[in-house]
């Protein structure tokens, strides 16, 4: 009986110890990320923690192009309308970067970024967004407005009718 428990106790370790998270909540930062990096979850929070820095950037210097590549979208007539509407919300208003927090929680090449900034005026930003890798790169999702591909129909979010 003893040497039942005994195993039973080791096979719950086991199973515990393989249940750990695997989050990588990165501690808050307002400069750039540590040159002291060096496992690949740390240079991914780093990536998507640097494609943060550019969204702030971007909105900053006001530019659509930047903003336009942060996202990760083809560089078309709907996405410069999305951008300049996203510009004209929160563009040049001298954003600093107070918070950044990256998390891995959905794998390796997805997670979530918090992001909380302030203007030169005082007032707060706070926004948590999409992070992706694509290809090596990192890219946040503030497009919504993307068309679906020819021939495909998007989800609709209406009630069914009967």
């Amino acid at each position: 009986m003893q040497r039942r428990r005994l195993l039973a106790v080791a096979a719950a370790l086991v199973v515990a110890s393989g249940c750990s998270s695997q989050d990588d909540e990165t501690p808050p930062s307002a400069s750039a990320p540590s040159p002291s990096a060096s496992s690949s979850a740390s240079e991914s929070s780093d990536g998507a923690r640097e494609a943060v820095e550019a969204y702030v950037r971007a909105l900053n210097s006001r530019s659509a192009t930047e903003l336009i590549s942060v996202g990760g979208v083809e560089d078309q007539e709907w996405s410069r309308q999305e951008a300049e509407r996203i510009l004209a919300d929160r563009g040049g208003r001298g954003w600093k970067i107070k918070d950044v927090r990256i998390q891995h929680d959905m794998g390796p090449d997805v997670g979530s970024a918090r992001l909380l900034a302030e203007d030169r005026a005082g007032e707060s930003l706070r926004d948590t967004f999409t992070v992706t890798r694509e290809k090596g790169a990192w890219h946040l999702t503030v497009f919504t407005g993307q068309p679906a591909e020819p021939g495909k129909e998007s989800a609709a979010t209406d009630e069914p009718r009967s």
